[in-house]
C-alpha cells in the first residue's frame, strides 16, 4: 500500500456515476411502479451501495481503511437509461474516489442482477468519477513565483564546519516545488542578537517569507525563539500548533518544539526545527496551505 503517513487529515469529497441501460420501456415502468419480481430495486440497490462503498478496502487490495463519514446515493431516469449518482465524504489523509465508483459499480450490478428476470438486454455502460476535492491535490498545481524566501540556518556546529547543513537545503527544495526561489541562504551560530539582526536585515520587501531552521529546542544554546519573538509584530499561533500538531501523531517529542511564527513587517517568518526530519514534518503540515496567508494579508480574500 502507499504510503500515507506524512500526509494530513482534510475533508475529502469524490463523486461518482454509473449508468444502467434496459432494453425496453416496460422495465423502466416496472422499476417505477415496484413491480420488479426481486422487490423494490432502488432500495436494496441503494442498501447495496452503502455496503460497496464500506467495503470498498477489503476488495480492492492497496486501498486504505478509511472512515466513511457520509454517503448519498440518488438516480435519475433518462429515456432507457439510469444514471446512478453516488456521493462520499470523508475526513482523512487520502481521498475516496474508488469508493465512491465501487459504490456505483455495485448498485448497477444490483440493478442488472433484479432486472435480469423480466430484461435479458440489460447493460452496464460505464462508471466514471465525476468530481473530487480535498488534500493537496486541490493546490497541487498553483504556482507562487510572486513569492520569494530566505531561509538561515542557526547552529553553532554548521556555522563552524563541524557538521554539514540538510535541513536548509531540504527547505529550499521544497520550496521550489511551489516555484518559490530563495534568493538569501546563510548560516549563523546560535546566538541571539546575531539571529535578531539577520531577522531584522531579511524582513523587508525583497523576501515575502522567512524561514529560519534551528535553535527552537530547550538546549542552553537554542535561542532562536528568544531571538525572534521581540521582533513578530503579528504572531499567529495557529501554524506551530498545527506542526507540532502534525509532529506529535509521528514522534513523541515534537511537543517540546518551541517554534514560533508570524509577521515581521510584510515578512512571514517560520521557525523550524533544526533537524532534516523536523523540517520535512513541518513543510508537510503547512505547505502550501499556509501560503494562503499573503492573499489575506493583503485583504484579497477572508
Amino acid at each position: 500500500m502507499v504510503n500515507i503517513t506524512n500526509k494530513s487529515n482534510t475533508l475529502r469529497i469524490a463523486i461518482a456515476m454509473a449508468t444502467v441501460k434496459v432494453s425496453k420501456p416496460e422495465t423502466i415502468e416496472a422499476i417505477e411502479q415496484r413491480k420488479i419480481p426481486k422487490g423494490d430495486v432502488f432500495e436494496f440497490a441503494r442498501a447495496a451501495g452503502l455496503l460497496g462503498v464500506k467495503k470498498t478496502s477489503d476488495l480492492i487490495p492497496d486501498c486504505h481503511p478509511l472512515p466513511i463519514e457520509y454517503t448519498a446515493i440518488s438516480y435519475a431516469t433518462e429515456g432507457l437509461e439510469i444514471h446512478i449518482t453516488v456521493e462520499v465524504h470523508t475526513i482523512y489523509k487520502t481521498g475516496v474516489e474508488v469508493e465512491a465508483m465501487h459504490g456505483a459499480s455495485i448498485i448497477a450490478l444490483t440493478i442488472y442482477d433484479m432486472l435480469k428476470p423480466i430484461d435479458k438486454g440489460v447493460e452496464i455502460q460505464n462508471i466514471r468519477l465525476l468530481k473530487k476535492s480535498g488534500g493537496k491535490s486541490d493546490l497541487k498545481q498553483i504556482q507562487f513565483p510572486e513569492l520569494k524566501a530566505a531561509v538561515v540556518v542557526c547552529s553553532d556546529s554548521i556555522f563552524s564546519g563541524k557538521n554539514q547543513d540538510t535541513s536548509g537545503k531540504a527547505i529550499i527544495m521544497l520550496l521550489e516545488q511551489f516555484g518559490i526561489a530563495t534568493l538569501t541562504y546563510e548560516i549563523l551560530p546560535d546566538d541571539a542578537s546575531t539571529i535578531s539582526k539577520k531577522a531584522l536585515e531579511l524582513s523587508g520587501k525583497e523576501h515575502q517569507l522567512l524561514i529560519f531552521t534551528g535553535g527552537t529546542g530547550l538546549s542552553p544554546r537554542d535561542v532562536t525563539p528568544e531571538a525572534i519573538s521581540p521582533l513578530i509584530e503579528r504572531k499567529i499561533d495557529g501554524i506551530m500548533e498545527t506542526a507540532r500538531w502534525y509532529g506529535q501523531q509521528r514522534m513523541p517529542y515534537a511537543m517540546l518544539s518551541r517554534s514560533i511564527a508570524g509577521f515581521i513587517g510584510e515578512t512571514l517568518v517560520l521557525t523550524f526545527p533544526g533537524s532534516k526530519s523536523g523540517v520535512e514534518e513541518y513543510m508537510h503540515a503547512l505547505f502550501p496551505q499556509i501560503l494562503h496567508l499573503f492573499k489575506v494579508n493583503k485583504g484579497q480574500s477572508h
